[in-house]
C-alpha cells in the first residue's frame, strides 16, 4: 500500500511538472523560428550569458561581470587558447583520482578483473576457479532476489528443498557457510594484493569529467571534450574497454580537443579504447592467417629435427627459455597428435574459428567520424578501408599477462605464471613484442593486408601502416568531412537546425585550415548567426550540461562521485551509450515527461543538500518572503530573465508541497552504491562484497526549506533548462 501511495504521489508530481514544463519547452525549442522582424538584437548581458552557456557550462556568480570587464571577443579568444589559462586549482581537486595518471598496463595491475581474486582463492583451496565464480555469482543473484522480495515464501521454501536435494545428490556443492568463507577470502586477497575494483576506473573518470565541467577555467575545452567524446564514442561496459578509457580521455581527446582534426582522428584510430570497442584490434588479413598456419607447421618441423639433433635441441631450449623436461613434453605431444591424425577412424578436432577482416571500424570512421552517412562512400570503400587497417592491434588486450604477474609471488599461482609464460610465447609467435606493456597500440606487419587498395577513387599502395595513414589523409581532406563536422559543431553551438549558409561558411573554414579546430570554431563564434536573437536560449541542455550548470550557478562544492547516480537517472551515464553514435544533442531526444521529472528530482536533491559528496549554501538567496526569494534566485540563476509564463507557474508551485527526490529503483541504488566506493582505498574493501554490504541513500535535507524549494523549482524550470 505504501508503495502504491508513493507511486501515486510521483505520478501526480509528474502530471504537475508536465503541465508546467512541456508546453513551455515546446515554445523554447521552437524559439529559433522567430523572424528577424519580431526579434530584438541581444543586449550585451544577453550576449555574455549566451557565450557562457554555449562555450561552457554556464555562468558562476561573478562570471558575467568578469567577461564584461574583459570584453566578449577577448574572452572567446582566451577560451580558444585553453593552454594559456591557469587551471591548477581544478587539477588540485583531482589529485586523489589515481586512475587519471595511470597507464593501461598499470590499470590492469591495480584494478584487475574480479575473477583474478577468485582465481587465487580457488587455487589456495584446490577448487575449480570457474565453478567457484559461477557458484558465488548464482548465490548473489538468489540473495538479491530474496532481498528485493521478488520471490515468495513458497518459492523460497521450494528452492530450499531443491537445494537440499541437490546437496544430497552432489556432496561437493558448497554450503552457505563455505560461500561466506570464500567471499571473506576474496576480500582478504583484494587487500593483500592492493586490488581495486574495475568499476572504480570509470567512477573516478566520470567524477573527473563532472568536476572539470564544474570548476575548470578552460570551459570551451571541456565543452569540446564532451563534444568529441560523443563524436568518437566508446562504450565503457564492453569487456575490457573500461581499462582503456582514462588514457583515451587523457592522451587522445583532451590534448586534441582544440587542435587539428587529423591529429585527433589518428589518435582515436590508434587508441586501444577505439580499437577494442569497434573490434579492429582483431582484424586480420586472410593471407596472414595462412602464413601463421605455415609458421606453426614450421614449429613442428623444428621439434621433429630436435629429436635426433642435439644442436637444434639446445637452440630451442635457449631461445624459448625451457628445460629438457618441457621440451620432451612438447615433442611427446607433437608425436601423439601426429599418431592421432594418421589413424583412419580418429575423431577430427573442431577447427578454431579463424579471425578475418572486421569492417566495424571502417564503417564507423566514414559514417560517424568523417564523411557522414551521406558522404558519398560505398560498401566497396568500407571493405578497402578495413583492409588498410588490418594489423592495427593491441598488446595483451585483456590484461591476461598482467593478471599472471599480479599473482607471481603467490605460492599457489603456478597456473597463472604458466598462463603468463604461454601468453609471452604466443606473442612471439604472432610477431608481437613480448616485453611491451599490456594494453598498448602495436602495428603487426604480419596481420596486414599487403595488397593495393582503392578508397573513394584513390589508389593506396604505400604499404604497411602507411596504408591506414593514407586513408586518414583522404578522409580528412574530403569535402564531405568538412561539411559533416561543420554541421555537428553548428548544432552543438548554435541551434538544432542550423542554416545551410552557416554550415557552408564553417565548412569552408575547416577545409581551408586543413582541419584546424580553433580556426573552425573562431569562424563559428564570429558568424552573424551565432548571436542571432532566434538562437538565444533555443537549445535544451543535455543532462550532463544541466548537472554542471546547476552546480556552477549555485556555487556547489562536489567530489563528482554520487552525482553520477542522478546523471544516470536523467539518461546520460558518461561512457554509457552503447551505439557508436554517442549521445544526441537535440531537444527532441531529451524532452519528455519522465526526463523532466528526473531533472526536477536532481534540482531538488542538489539544493536541499541530499546528494552525498556535494554541498550548497543558499544563504545568499534568503529574504523576507517567498516572492522576494524568487526574485533573488531568478536574478542569479536566470540572469534576471524569467518568462511571464514561468514566473506565474512558479508563484503557484511555491505554495505546493515539493516532490520528494529519491532513488526508488534497485539499479539506481546500485549506481549510488558503486559511486560511493570510488574514493575508498582497496584496503577498505571487506568480505568480497560490493561496498562492504552498505547501501547508499540520499541524505536527509538540510538548509532553509522555503529557500531551497524556490531555488530547486527555478533550476527545474524550462527557463533554466534552455541555453
Amino acid at each position: 500500500m505504501k508503495t502504491q501511495i508513493s507511486a501515486a504521489r510521483r505520478f501526480a508530481a509528474g502530471l504537475m511538472l508536465s503541465a508546467m514544463l512541456v508546453p513551455v519547452f515546446s515554445t523554447g525549442a521552437n524559439a529559433q523560428m522567430m523572424t528577424k522582424s519580431n526579434a530584438k538584437p541581444l543586449t550585451e548581458n544577453q550576449k555574455i550569458l549566451h557565450v557562457l552557456n554555449r562555450l561552457g557550462f554556464g555562468a558562476r556568480p561573478g562570471d558575467v561581470e568578469r567577461v564584461k570587464a574583459m570584453g566578449i571577443n577577448k574572452y572567446i579568444e582566451q577560451q580558444l587558447n585553453a593552454n594559456s589559462i591557469d587551471d591548477a586549482a581544478t587539477e588540485a581537486k583531482l589529485k586523489n583520482l589515481d586512475v587519471l595518471k595511470m597507464s593501461n598496463d598499470e590499470l590492469f595491475a591495480k584494478y584487475p578483473a574480479q575473477k583474478v581474486a577468485a582465481q587465487i582463492v580457488a587455487q589456495r583451496n584446490g577448487l575449480n576457479a570457474k565453478q567457484l565464480r559461477g557458484d558465488l555469482k548464482e548465490a548473489r543473484k538468489t540473495e538479491k532476489n530474496a532481498k528485493s522480495g521478488e520471490e515468495t515464501t513458497m518459492e523460497n521454501n521450494g528452492a530450499a528443498m531443491e537445494n537440499g536435494a541437490a546437496k544430497e545428490a552432489n556432496p561437493n556443492q558448497m554450503t552457505d557457510a563455505q560461500r561466506r568463507d570464500y567471499r571473506r577470502q576474496i576480500g582478504e586477497v583484494n587487500r593483500e594484493f592492493g586490488f581495486g575494483r574495475p568499476q572504480q576506473i570509470t567512477q573516478q573518470l566520470n567524477a573527473s569529467r563532472i568536476m572539470r565541467a564544474v570548476y575548470s577555467e578552460r570551459q570551451l575545452n571541456e565543452a569540446m571534450v564532451d563534444f568529441w567524446t560523443n563524436h568518437f564514442n566508446v562504450y565503457a561496459n564492453k569487456a575490457a574497454t573500461r581499462w582503456f578509457l582514462p588514457e583515451y580521455d587523457r592522451d587522445v581527446i583532451r590534448p586534441n580537443a582544440l587542435g587539428n582534426f587529423k591529429d585527433l582522428l589518428l589518435a582515436t584510430a590508434k587508441s586501444p579504447a577505439m580499437l577494442f570497442y569497434l573490434d579492429n584490434f582483431q582484424s586480420v588479413s586472410p593471407n596472414a592467417q595462412a602464413n601463421n598456419r605455415r609458421a606453426g607447421n614450421g614449429g613442428n618441423q623444428q621439434l621433429q629435427r630436435a629429436i635426433n639433433n642435439p644442436q637444434v635441441r639446445e637452440r630451442i631450449k635457449a631461445r624459448q627459455g625451457i628445460t629438457d623436461e618441457q621440451l620432451d613434453a612438447r615433442i611427446k605431444k607433437m608425436q601423439a597428435n601426429q599418431q592421432s591424425a594418421d589413424m583412419p577412424n580418429a575423431p577430427k578436432k573442431a577447427k578454431k574459428q579463424q579471425r578475418g577482416i572486421n569492417e566495424n571500424y571502417a564503417r564507423e570512421i566514414m559514417e560517424l567520424h568523417t564523411l557522414g552517412v551521406e558522404g558519398g562512400y560505398t560498401q566497396k570503400d568500407i571493405g578497402e578501408i578495413a583492409r588498410a587497417f588490418t594489423g592495427w592491434t593491441i598488446i595483451d588486450p585483456r590484461g591476461y599477462r598482467r593478471a599472471g604477474q599480479n599473482t607471481a609471488g603467490d605460492q599457489n599461482s603456478a597456473g597463472d605464471e604458466m598462463k603468463n609464460n604461454r601468453a609471452n610465447r604466443q606473442a612471439r609467435r604472432m610477431g608481437l613484442p613480448a616485453d611491451a606493456e599490456s594494453g598498448t597500440f602495436y602495428f603487426n606487419e604480419r596481420f596486414h593486408d599487403t595488397g593495393e587498395k582503392t578508397v573513394l577513387g584513390q589508389k593506396i599502395s604505400e604499404g604497411g601502416m602507411k596504408d591506414g595513414l593514407k586513408v586518414l589523409d583522404i578522409l580528412v581532406n574530403h569535402p564531405s568531412t568538412a561539411k559533416f563536422i561543420a554541421r555537428k559543431l553548428a548544432v552543438k553551438f548554435v541551434s538544432d537546425n542550423p542554416s545551410e549558409a552557416l554550415v557552408n561558411r564553417v565548412a569552408d573554414a575547416f577545409h581551408n585550415s586543413k582541419g584546424d579546430i580553433k580556426t573552425t570554431l573562431r569562424a563559428l563564434f564570429s558568424d552573424k548567426e551565432f548571436f542571432a536573437p532566434e538562437n538565444y536560449r533555443a537549445k535544451i541542455k543535455t543532462p550532463f550540461e544541466l548537472v554542471a550548470s546547476a552546480m556552477r550557478v549555485v556555487g556547489a562544492e562536489t567530489n563528482g562521485a554520487q552525482v553520477q547516480a542522478m546523471l544516470n537517472k536523467m539518461g546520460e551515464p558518461l561512457y554509457g551509450y552503447i551505439a557508436p553514435t554517442g549521445y544526441p544533442d537535440m531537444a527532441e531526444d531529451w524532452v519528455n515527461t519522465g526526463a523532466l521529472l528526473e531533472r526536477m528530482n536532481f534540482s531538488v536533491a542538489l539544493v536541499s543538500n541530499r546528494i552525498p559528496g556535494t554541498k550548497v549554501n543558499l544563504s545568499k538567496f534568503e529574504a523576507k518572503n517567498k516572492q522576494e526569494v524568487l526574485s533573488k534566485a531568478a536574478a542569479t540563476v536566470l540572469g534576471g530573465e524569467i518568462s511571464p509564463n514561468t514566473k506565474a507557474m512558479l508563484l503557484k508551485q511555491i505554495e505546493q508541497p515539493l516532490i520528494e527526490p529519491k532513488l526508488s529503483a534497485d539499479s539506481d541504488e546500485t549506481a549510488m552504491e558503486n559511486a560511493s566506493m570510488m574514493m575508498t582505498p582497496a584496503k577498505g574493501q571487506g568480505g568480497g562484497r560490493r561496498g562492504g554490504g552498505q547501501q547508499a541513500r540520499l541524505l536527509a535535507p538540510s538548509g532553509n526549506p522555503e529557500v531551497f524549494k524556490v531555488v530547486g523549482l527555478i533550476l527545474g524550470s524550462p527557463d533554466f533548462q534552455r541555453q
